[in-house]
């Protein structure tokens, strides 16, 4: 027998006994099963089913873009101790060698290089439950943009836009985007410096 009639039949036994296992593996839950399903052709209207839901803890923020309202995810919920209010309550606040004990997790990395700014320049001293601005002394937690956008005013600008920042829903139907602190740590909010993201093609 030439080396051309021996490769075919080997070649036809192997076929045969693959054909074979594929049929004693085609059951339900079997590796064949698994892979027909994987390999399906999916139908993308059928994937989704519903609209993304409206987050439940949002607020409606005090600017309008375009003629609209917008809304924002809310601060209050994300505060995971307890209400400044609990300690700091009817007496007026001032920066002592306690604050650095009582608030040894916050570290304040915010303003001038050498100069950062100090916990009453965001925090009303008479109300801790509280945020200032120059042009407004009682700031909700839940507007942190107020008060961020007294320096930050290129960003706020460009937050009411929509350039930064980013929506929370669909482009259709209510408008929500995160807050500020969403995404920034509001006593350290810039983002330590990484390396661009790289893209590689899949192997084939």
């Amino acid at each position: 027998m030439s080396h051309y009639k021996k490769s075919l039949a080997l070649g036809c036994l192997l076929a045969g006994l693959f054909y074979a296992v594929c049929l004693a593996a085609g059951g339900e839950g079997s590796v064949m099963s698994r892979i027909r399903q994987a390999t399906e052709r999916q139908d993308p209207h059928k994937q989704v089913t519903a609209p993304i839901p409206v987050p439940k803890h949002i607020v409606r923020t005090t600017e309008d873009y375009q003629g609209g309202a917008f809304y924002t995810l809310t601060r209050k919920g994300e505060i995971s101790r307890f209400k400044c209010s609990s300690c700091h309550t009817g007496t007026k606040v001032t920066i002592t060698n306690a604050a650095a004990m009582s608030h040894a997790d916050i570290k304040v990395s915010h303003g001038p290089k050498g100069n950062p700014l100090s916990c009453n320049t965001c925090h009303s001293q008479e109300d801790r439950n509280l945020l200032v601005s120059a042009a407004d002394p009682k700031i909700d937690f839940d507007h942190v943009y107020n008060m961020c956008g007294q320096c930050h005013f290129r960003q706020k600008k460009d937050w009411i836009g929509g350039a930064h920042g980013k929506r929370v829903t669909y482009w259709a139907g209510k408008r929500v985007v995160n807050n500020c602190t969403t995404c920034h740590d509001p006593h350290a909010p810039r983002f330590e410096k990484r390396w661009p993201a790289t893209y590689s093609a899949p192997l084939k």
